[in-house]
């Protein structure tokens, strides 16, 4: 089944709901099955029906293996990436949840892993531990009943004692760490999946150039400050005084002014369904010629496309960081594209230059 390229126009909705319904009926494969999902979403995308789009996508990731990183990827998903429901599908995914496959959780488990060496063994001898522990509690209660009761041969009620204590609170020390560190694994998970959705959004450079944020790693420093429109160009003009300093570091800012009514809905955007695959040799020279545009120009500012997708994604970070979503803040990216510092209010642009060091320096080669 071919995937459809453009946006059907709003009458013919329906139409193309009740056609890939159709189709969803014929004994499709798994590749036609999966795209008629797909693009049935996309329809309930465009009529602004949340419920519905998660519905039909939830079928294709849990029946037909669609691959998460199609809905993060995909620029005609960028309303739904916006909606509540995106937020919703996204944590299941997160988890690994039946109803939407475990595809996407075994990819966020791989990066934890390499960022987290060995957390996988450790995990395994803590629950061996524990083990151990408990099957020596099973032996040591019969002697401290013995030992309680007394009589010839009975074993000492002290060491029996210290025995017995040492096992339980070697177990529970054991069973803590394994929480603890599934805790951190957890979090490190929604650091990885936060990551991810900000290397995917879209920023328009001087030259009107649209590339995603992923796409200036290695020669850029984003710094996003996201706030009222009155400080956030407060901070821009500050920045002027160090300009040429922040431009030898790769500084490059993205302001981002709150909404006043926090819409929760993006502009709806041309385009419809998968976009084609790109084998690997195409793809590496259209990262050359980006990288060759991006390292050409020199740039200082550049505007957030889908500014509510930025905005959510920073409201997001705020939340984990146990800040309030809708104060003021700034975040610095490293060259590698992840975060290096972030903190409330506007960024102090002098602090910004002392800590960065020059791009043509070994410390950010390291770096990348």
């Amino acid at each position: 089944m071919p995937l459809i390229r453009g946006w059907p126009s709003s009458p013919k909705v329906k139409d193309a709901l009740a056609l890939f319904d159709a189709a969803l009926e014929m004994n499709p494969s798994e590749e036609e099955a999966q795209a008629a999902l797909y693009n049935k979403a996309c329809c309930h995308v465009r009529s602004e029906e949340g419920k519905e789009a998660s519905k039909a996508l939830r079928r294709a990731l849990k029946q037909y293996n669609l691959k998460f990183s199609v809905i993060l990827n995909d620029p005609d998903m960028a309303p739904f990436r916006a909606m509540p429901e995106f937020k919703q599908l996204q944590e299941e995914a997160r988890k690994g949840g039946e109803e939407v496959g475990g595809s996407f959780r075994r990819d966020l488990k791989l990066i934890s892993e390499v960022q987290a060496p060995f957390r996988g063994i450790r995990k395994f001898f803590y629950v061996a531990l524990f083990l151990a522990a408990g099957i020596s509690t099973l032996f040591t209660v019969p002697r401290f009943i013995l030992a309680i009761q007394g009589g010839d041969g009975a074993p000492g009620v002290l060491e029996t004692v210290q025995n017995l204590a040492i096992n339980i609170g070697g177990g529970a020390a054991f069973i803590a760490i394994y929480l603890w560190e599934n805790k951190k694994e957890e979090e490190q998970i929604s650091r990885i999946t936060r990551d991810e959705t900000l290397s995917r959004l879209p920023v328009r450079l001087a030259n009107n150039r649209t590339v995603e944020l992923s796409a200036l790693r290695e020669n850029t420093r984003p710094v996003i400050i996201a706030g009222t429109a009155e400080n956030v160009e407060r901070s821009i003009r500050a920045s002027q005084k160090y300009r040429e300093d922040l431009l030898k570091r790769g500084v490059l800012i993205i302001p981002l002014v709150w909404s006043k009514n926090n819409p929760t809905k993006p502009k709806k955007k041309l385009g419809f369904g998968v976009r084609p695959p790109v084998d690997e040799f195409e793809q590496r020279i259209q990262a050359a010629a980006a990288k060759g545009v991006i390292q050409g120009e020199k740039r200082f500012k550049a505007e957030p496309v889908s500014p509510v997708e930025w905005e959510s994604w920073v409201r997001e970070q705020q939340e984990s960081e146990g800040v309030t979503p809708g104060e003021d803040v700034f975040v610095v990216l490293r060259l590698d594209g992840r975060i290096r510092k972030s903190g409330r209010g506007m960024p102090e642009w002098v602090d910004i230059v002392n800590e960065l060091a020059p791009l043509d320096t070994f410390i950010s080669k390291l770096e990348k």
